[in-house]
C-alpha cells in the first residue's frame, strides 16, 4: 500500500476568500509564502485555522510592512524564476506530492496565467496540482488522466483551452461533450453547468485547465 503525497500549501499573491469550499481542502504538512501570499496567513487565523509557515521566499518587493513568523529566503529580484516559483520549487524538495496554490486567482494576470501554465507543467510531471481562492478553484486536465470532481447543481465551470484539444469528453454536465475537438483558446467550453454530484472530464491529448466557480460567487462574464 502506497502512503499518501505529502501535501503543501503555496500562499501566492491574488485574492483569498474564506469560503466552505477552502475550509473543506485537506490540511498541509508543509506551508510555504511566496512574497506578498504572506498576507494570507492573517486572514486564514483570523478564521481560527492554526496556519504555521515553515518557510518564506522571493525577493520581498510585494510584502512591506508584513512580519511574518517564518524562515526568510531571500532571493534577488533579477532572477529568472517567480516567487511562486521558488515556493513550489523549495515544497517539492521538501518532499511534496501534492500542490496547491492558496491565493492562486485574481491577482495580476500575467501571475495568474504563468500560474496556471505552471501548474499544467507540474502535473505533468507527475504531481497533483490545484488553484484555489476560495470562490474559484482550478485543476489541470491532462490526456489520458480522467479528471473526477464533486459539484453541486448548477455550479459554473469552464474548461480553458491551453492547447488545441482532441477528443473531449464531459459528463455530469447541463452540456455534456462526447470526444470533441476544441481549438485553442475557444470559448465553447466556458461557462458550462453541472447537475451535481461527480463531473468527468477526459481528453486524448491537449492541455487544459477545468476551473470551478463556488455557488453564490459567479462574476459577470465580460
Amino acid at each position: 500500500m502506497s502512503a499518501e503525497p505529502l501535501i503543501a500549501w503555496i500562499l501566492v499573491g491574488g485574492r483569498l476568500i474564506l469560503t466552505p469550499a477552502l475550509a473543506r481542502l485537506p490540511r498541509p504538512s508543509i506551508v510555504i509564502a511566496a512574497d506578498g501570499g504572506a498576507r494570507h496567513v492573517a486572514t486564514l487565523q483570523r478564521a481560527g485555522w492554526e496556519v504555521r509557515v515553515d518557510a518564506w521566499v522571493g525577493d520581498f518587493d510585494s510584502s512591506q510592512g508584513l512580519t511574518l513568523d517564518a524562515p526568510r529566503q531571500t532571493h534577488p529580484r533579477a532572477k529568472d524564476s517567480t516567487d511562486a516559483e521558488l515556493a513550489l520549487r523549495l515544497a517539492v524538495e521538501r518532499g511534496a506530492g501534492r500542490l496547491c496554490l492558496i491565493g492562486a486567482f485574481g491577482g495580476r494576470f500575467d501571475h495568474s496565467f504563468a500560474l496556471a501554465l505552471g501548474a499544467l507543467r507540474l502535473a505533468g510531471e507527475g504531481l497533483e496540482v490545484s488553484l484555489h481562492s476560495g470562490d474559484e478553484s482550478g485543476y489541470p486536465l491532462l490526456p489520458g488522466r480522467e479528471l473526477t470532481l464533486k459539484t453541486q447543481p448548477g455550479q459554473t465551470f469552464s474548461v480553458l483551452a491551453a492547447s488545441a484539444l482532441r477528443a473531449l469528453s464531459v459528463t455530469g454536465a447541463r452540456w455534456n461533450l462526447d470526444r470533441a475537438d476544441v481549438p485553442l483558446g475557444s470559448g465553447h467550453t466556458l461557462s458550462n453547468e453541472a447537475f451535481g454530484g461527480p463531473l468527468g472530464l477526459n481528453l486524448d491529448a491537449g492541455l487544459a485547465l477545468v476551473t470551478l466557480l463556488e455557488p453564490g460567487t459567479d462574476p459577470p462574464a465580460p
